[in-house]
Parts: structure tokens; C-alpha cells; sequence
């Protein structure tokens, strides 16, 4: 991770779209390493903030977006250095506010009224929202994302919560997990984004199921079957039946897993064989066993789940906002 800090191999030059993101996965994975004292944190905070698009005083109905710019590509149009030019994304505002919330960044510097009142203008009549002003799909990542950015803000001006439940009601499918949009078949990363955003948004609870009530806006019995179903045979787990167990799914599905207090019907050692499995003799960690060398995402994502399963030496997560319970803590 270190050295990710510093440089990235050419393969991730197709990636420069999302400079923000692949931070994110390294300053995350020190932070879970316990080693952001090897981070100029100063430096870090600059370098994160010369993606954020200041807007002044946002203006009702101009459809614009404040939030953070994924990369400098993406800040500027390509026929002309249009400073008025305006790209921010859900995706990359999540990824750069959870940099600054785990180096400690007082969010009091941001104009995070400006953040949250623009992203008014994504989310969509049927609740869902989409990451771009100008149009893109839309999908439970970007709920996510958007009540991701609502929690770190402490400001839920930004999205109608109604709206949005509703929306992910309508993605649970008839196994019990959620698509990413209705209709589409159950996937882990879009399962994680759904209980997430309604955990955050305050609609489901957290251990829910060693609480008396049992009442829930979405079907959580048959959520449980289906997640606890992901663990394969070899011990990892699967985003979809039929599929090879994956680094990546042992933080979504457990992840909601441990956001409902169910995580301890997993096979725990199974799961921790099968992590060590994919653990490069370079170091990070690869999306199966015996796969290419490892990459930033599959490697953050490893050491994420054996947080999870409480790996001594590791830190805890807070695991509806992907950053370390102590990162979540601050302001």
C-alpha cells in the first residue's frame, strides 16, 4: 500500500478517471494497516482538495453538482481551459470526503452546505440518483454513495430519504438480495449498498436481528438466506450463485452480514484460508487464487474482510461507511 502511495504501475494508466477512488483504497488500507504515520497528511489533504469544485452560492435549478472531480482529466473540457467547466462525481465526493475524514480533516474548510444542497439535483423521481449532472446511469451505488456523503456531512438536506428507500425496496429481488437496479439479478456489491445506505439512513438498525422487533421496509429473513448462501465450498465468497468465490465479496457480503449481526453463522476460518489463498507473495492481494498479480482494489478489499473477522493488528471497521470505526468518529 505504501508503495501504491508513492506509484502506480502502467496498468492502472486506464484508470486516471478515477485518481480519487484508487487513493481512497490506499489510504483506507493504511489506515487499516495502523500506518498513516508513513502519509503526509498535510500533503494529502491538498492533493485531495485540488479535485473539489468550489461553487459559491448554488443556484435552484441549474442541475449542477459541487462536490469533488475524479481525476484532472476530468476537470476541464477538452476543447478549451473552461474553468466554469463543472464534473464532479457521487463516486469520487465519497471517496475524497473518506480521505479527509481518516486524516483528520475538519470538514468546517469545505463548503459542505454547498455539497449537499447541489446533490439535490441528482437524485432522480423515482429516487435513485445519478453521479454526473449532465447524465449517466443510475443505480443503488450512487444511493448509496449520496446518503455515504449525507452521513460524513452530518447534513441530509441533499437526498430525499423516502424516495430513496422506496427505490431500494424495489431492487430487493425474490431470493432476498438486492440488484442494482429493479428487476436485476442479486449481486453482492449492490446487496452491501442497499443495507448500508438504509443503515445510514436510519432504517434498519444496527444488529438487527438480536432485537426484539422484527419489522423491516425490506425482507430481511430472505437477505439473510441469500447472503449466508454466498460462502462457497473452498471458504470465500460469491457475488452471484454459480460463480467462483472472489477477495472483493468477502467485505460486501459480509459486510452486510455484520451490519445485520448475522456474521457469526459464517465459517470464519474457512473464510481466513481462503483470504490467505489469495494473498500475494508481493504483497496486496489478488481477486482469486493463484490470479495475476495483485491490485489495489482486490488488496484493499482483503484487508478489509480480515478486518472484519477481527485479524489481530488490524483496525476496526465502520463497515456502512468503509473507513475505520476511529475515522468515523472524527469531524
Amino acid at each position: 500500500m505504501e508503495m501504491m502511495l508513492e506509484l502506480l504501475p502502467s496498468e492502472y494508466e486506464s484508470q486516471e478517471i478515477n485518481r480519487l477512488t484508487l487513493a481512497y483504497f490506499v489510504v483506507c488500507g493504511l489506515d487499516i494497516l495502523g500506518a498513516l504515520d508513513r502519509i503526509d497528511k498535510d500533503q494529502v489533504a491538498r492533493w485531495v482538495l485540488s479535485f473539489y469544485s468550489r461553487s459559491g452560492t448554488v443556484e435552484p435549478g441549474n442541475c449542477q453538482f459541487y462536490g469533488f472531480h475524479g481525476s484532472r482529466t476530468s476537470q476541464y473540457p477538452l476543447d478549451k481551459q473552461d474553468l466554469s467547466f463543472n464534473a464532479s462525481h457521487l463516486a469520487s465526493t465519497y471517496c475524497a470526503l473518506a480521505i479527509l475524514k481518516i486524516i483528520g480533516y475538519d470538514f468546517s474548510n469545505l463548503d459542505s452546505n454547498s455539497i449537499s444542497l447541489s446533490m439535490k439535483n441528482l437524485q432522480q423521481p423515482d429516487g435513485s440518483f445519478i453521479p454526473i449532472h449532465f447524465g449517466a446511469e443510475r443505480d443503488l451505488r450512487f444511493v448509496y454513495c449520496a446518503a455515504a456523503i449525507s452521513s460524513m456531512l452530518n447534513d441530509w438536506c441533499g437526498m430525499d430519504k423516502e424516495k430513496a428507500t422506496d427505490y431500494i425496496i424495489k431492487c430487493q429481488s425474490y431470493d432476498g438480495g438486492f440488484g442494482l437496479v429493479p428487476g436485476s439479478e442479486s449481486h453482492g456489491g449492490a446487496t452491501y449498498c442497499a443495507v448500508a445506505a438504509l443503515q445510514l439512513m436510519g432504517y434498519i438498525k444496527a444488529n438487527y436481528i438480536s432485537r426484539s422487533t422484527g419489522s423491516s421496509v425490506v425482507n430481511v429473513a430472505a437477505l439473510l438466506e441469500w447472503a449466508l448462501q454466498r460462502q462457497a465450498a473452498d471458504g470465500g465468497f460469491q457475488g452471484r450463485p454459480n460463480k467462483a468465490s472472489d477477495t472483493c465479496y468477502a467485505f460486501w457480503v459480509v459486510g452486510v452480514l455484520r451490519i445485520l449481526g448475522a456474521d457469526q453463522f459464517l465459517d470464519k476460518d474457512a473464510l481466513r484460508s481462503f483470504l490467505l489463498s489469495c494473498q500475494s507473495e508481493y504483497g496486496g492481494f489478488t481477486k482469486f487464487p493463484g490470479s495475476p498479480p495483485p491490485d489495489l482494489y482486490h488488496s484493499y478489499y482483503g484487508l478489509a474482510a480480515f478486518s472484519l473477522l477481527g485479524e489481530p493488528g488490524l483496525a476496526q471497521l465502520q463497515v456502512e461507511l468503509g473507513i475505520t470505526a476511529l475515522s468515523g468518529a472524527l469531524t
